[in-house]
């Protein structure tokens, strides 16, 4: 059944890698750069985006959002539509120094999520992100690879869909939840990311279970 694959899922991600420590940031609005920067590219080129930031003292929200926005479009160039995060980094930096990140972050999950969704660039997963890995609140983060690997096993649905699945069939942890989102992401980017299906361990085990329990 599609609680146990969950769970299954997770026993044997976690078998196969161990644990990982992430999301990599030093701070909270860290983690928020991070996850407007992310956006359709690598994380390799946010840790050099992120690396630029910091050598400009751009780091923080108040610096960040008093900072030209042709200055911050050099530094995250690297990233793919350079221009259109740089506005979106800026907005958000000024959204946080306005409310104070701390009276964000105290919000209820649900009311944050929906505040966060409120800003502009800001969708399912950029909102869900900042929730669990910056405000440390329980929003399982369903991202391209989650969906691609549950979709390989017989399991379809849209982003709420699946979202729901793993929130309503694992525990409301937030610890449990990175920990599941990264192990996804690190897996997929050694079997999706290569198109090694041929050895994937998720396609073999657990799509054979999904259809004897359908």
């Amino acid at each position: 059944m599609q609680n146990e694959l969950v769970s299954d899922i997770y026993e044997a991600l976690l078998g196969m890698i161990g644990h990982l420590q992430w999301w990599p940031a030093d701070t909270p609005f860290e983690v928020v750069i991070g996850t407007i920067l992310t956006q359709q590219t690598k994380w390799t080129n946010v840790e050099k985006a992120i690396g630029a930031l910091k050598r400009s003292d751009l780091i923080e929200p108040e610096q960040l959002a008093n900072a030209d926005v042709e200055h911050i479009e050099e530094l995250v160039r690297c990233c793919g539509f350079y221009r259109q995060k740089a506005k979106r980094l800026k907005d958000i930096a000024q959204f946080f120094t306005t409310e104070g990140m701390d009276n964000i972050f105290q919000l209820p999950t649900e009311e944050l999520r929906e505040l966060m969704l409120s800003l502009n660039g800001v969708g399912n997963e950029t909102a869900d992100s900042i929730v669990l890995y910056a405000a440390d609140k329980p929003k399982f983060v369903i991202d391209a690879y989650t969906t691609r690997i549950m979709k390989c096993i017989g399991i379809e649905g849209n982003y709420m869909q699946l979202q729901k699945l793993f929130e309503t069939e694992l525990p409301s942890d937030v610890p449990l939840y990175k920990e599941y989102h990264a192990l996804i992401v690190e897996y997929a980017k050694n079997y999706c990311g290569k198109k090694q299906c041929d050895d994937c361990v998720l396609l073999h085990s657990f799509k054979d279970k999904e259809v004897k329990n359908g």
